[in-house]
């Protein structure tokens, strides 16, 4: 199989120039050819996104260009400013372009770029091709464990001849320890940060510029710049991971710590979103440590398996699924409109200490590690019946690495169970219990994780109870589901509940 980041470069004609979008800013989009790098406003403008995220996406573009020229290749690179894609490319006939990474930038290449050469799409570990030939093959292997265990298959990572290192693909369950006892952080050095230059004071003029000309919208704080937006950066910040948390990362993947926000976690779903980290890179950087016994086993799997197995199979299911998904999907019946504090990170009414915790977080950083997104905003969004499209594209603005490819299979199918299966067989619920057990948050919370009615009622707690109680109908036929609806049909103060979290406003 050829590897999706080496395309045939004989495919490109002489004359024709590479055109550069968002998600392409790194050496596997550039074939040594000319390039047209498009940084059109509408990219950053066309609904309220985080100030960091706009930060991040605008500089990751101008250092390409910068860097570009500093090492003499100006010649070969022209930059355009414009309104909209659609201006960039009427008229052009001399283009190409690695396929696009969302849907919308597809048919504008497409409608808009006529004569526009689309080569196959890189920046994956498995192609769409092969992945197409995998789906097509039936729904009773559609699973991502199945995916996973194939790609491993198929590289030898983590292989003795045919069997897995360590007897299983998947060593999570060695990966969910609770976080430390009495500690405040994981007591790690403090990762590595880029420095700001004369380009991120530049972004920083120019989006303070358009918001207060009235040409966007931003939440969030604009944070001094912590993610990658270079492959020079996007190394460094692989080493220091490699180096420094790696180790950590596997058994405290699943905790949370109030006065940690980056815990073990690589933070490079950024770059590798933009395009400036190859998934590849970072995976045999994690292999060379566990071979050289700087790593445990369990650890690195897990990390692998979390860009090979998890960002792959999602990236695939968006194209495979096709363009209706994420447009309407609602199994469970959640309309409820994203409420304002919500919407603009403001955690100043909210009370239970995780829920703040993560908005805080949010607002600061536009980042929070997997837990976060899935166990409290996530589950909290669930309860609560927050409409799964708004949400959606909620997370998609709000977060530094969130792209239209990534969330529809993350939020619809995984966290808000809002396609009735196709992702996730059962919806990502729980009580307050497990964020105690996985988190510091609840020992300093008004609210007590143990109850379920009354003024200190854990508001997840309770809202799992009236959750089940709402889905019950389109749920009742899930077998994984069958024990928590038999035990929700026994709570004698079950009306109680639901009629107490109808009630609750901001939590």
């Amino acid at each position: 199989m050829t590897d999706a980041r080496t395309a045939p470069a004989d495919r490109r004609s002489e004359r024709r120039r590479r055109l550069i979008l968002p998600g392409q800013y790194g050496p596997d989009f550039d074939d040594g050819g000319p390039l047209l790098v498009v940084e059109a406003r509408e990219f950053f403008t066309a609904r309220p996104v985080h100030r960091a995220k706009a930060h991040l996406w605008l500089s990751a573009l101008r250092h390409l260009v910068r860097d570009l020229r500093d090492r003499g290749e100006g010649d070969r690179v022209e930059h355009v400013q414009v309104d909209t894609l659609r201006q960039a490319l009427v008229g052009r006939d001399d283009l190409e372009v690695v396929d696009p990474p969302s849907r919308t930038l597809r048919a504008q290449v497409r409608h808009w770029g006529r004569g526009t050469e689309v080569l196959p799409s890189r920046g994956f570990v498995t192609d769409e091709d092969e992945f197409a030939e995998w789906a097509a093959q039936g729904t009773g292997r559609f699973r991502m464990e199945t995916f996973y265990e194939r790609v491993r298959r198929r590289e030898g990572w983590l292989m003795r001849s045919d069997a897995p290192v360590g007897g299983k693909f998947s060593l999570d369950e060695q990966n969910r320890e609770s976080p430390p006892k009495g500690a405040t952080t994981l007591g790690l050095p403090e990762p590595w940060w880029p420095e700001e230059d004369e380009v991120d004071e530049e972004v920083r003029r120019d989006l303070d510029r358009w918001e207060r000309d009235g040409i966007a919208r931003f939440v969030g704080a604009d944070d001094r710049r912590r993610f990658a937006v270079t492959p020079d950066e996007a190394r460094h910040a692989l080493d220091d991971f490699v180096r420094t948390r790696l180790n950590d990362f596997g058994p405290f993947e699943d905790a949370t710590l109030t006065n940690d926000w980056t815990m073990a976690h690589s933070l490079l779903s950024v770059p590798m979103n933009l395009g400036v980290l190859d998934p590849r890179d970072a995976i045999e950087a994690a292999l060379v440590a566990h071979r050289d016994d700087d790593a445990p086993l369990a650890s690195v799997e897990g990390f692998v398996r979390q860009i090979a197995g998890w960002r792959d199979y999602v990236w695939h299911l968006y194209w495979w699924f096709g363009d209706d998904y994420g447009a309407s999907e609602n199994a469970l019946g959640a309309h409820e409109r994203l409420p304002r504090w919500w919407r603009e990170l403001d955690a100043s009414r909210v009370e239970a200490a995780c829920l703040r915790t993560a908005i805080e977080g949010l607002h600061d950083h536009g980042w929070l590690h997997h837990i976060q997104r899935l166990m409290v905003l996530g589950n909290w969004a669930l309860q609560r019946g927050y409409d799964p499209v708004h949400l959606t594209e909620w997370f998609t603005d709000v977060f530094v690495d969130g792209t239209d490819w990534v969330m529809p299979a993350n939020i619809i199918g995984m966290s808000q169970h809002a396609d009735g299966g196709m992702v996730a067989t059962k919806p990502y619920a729980s009580g307050g219990r497990y964020i105690d057990r996985m988190s510091d948050h609840c020992g300093g919370c008004r609210y007590d994780p143990t109850k379920r009615l009354g003024e200190d009622a854990c508001p997840f707690t309770a809202g799992y109870w009236a959750f089940l109680a709402r889905t019950e109908p389109a749920l009742r036929d899930n077998n994984r589901m069958a024990r928590p609806l038999q035990q929700m049909r026994k709570l004698a103060d079950l009306d109680e509940v639901v009629a107490q979290e109808a009630r609750r406003g901001s939590p």
